[in-house]
């Protein structure tokens, strides 16, 4: 199970620019632990963001339990991998065929 999920959602309104927000549950530990579980994802969106971010989309980092502990190469990798997932939605969408958000979310983690 990846060590975060990855939700996005198109603005629509205009303004290209990327925002990106970050959480983490309490269930996953004491507040020092979920702040590192932060500081990483800060950290992931610092890398790769700015590349493989949707332009004019909410982007949200939503920690899971395994993440502080999980290699920091092996959550990068995901991350490039749940950008791919959400990217090609946003591509596809045409104003006839609006994307809704429950498409444009790559929900990591979740069971099929």
């Amino acid at each position: 199970m990846p060590g975060f999920v990855l939700l996005m959602r198109p603005r629509d309104d205009g303004d290209e620019t990327m925002r990106i927000g970050f959480t983490v549950t309490k269930k996953i530990g004491n507040a020092v632990v979920r702040n590192r579980m932060k500081r990483r994802l800060r950290a992931l969106a610092r890398e790769l963001l700015a590349e493989r971010g949707v332009a004019g989309a909410d982007h949200v980092l939503i920690g899971r339990n395994g993440g502080v502990e999980r290699d920091f190469a092996l959550l990068r990798t995901e991350l490039g991998k749940a950008f791919r997932k959400v990217t090609p939605h946003i591509a596809s969408a045409t104003p006839e065929h609006p994307t809704t958000p429950a498409k444009a979310g790559a929900q990591l983690g979740k069971r099929p």
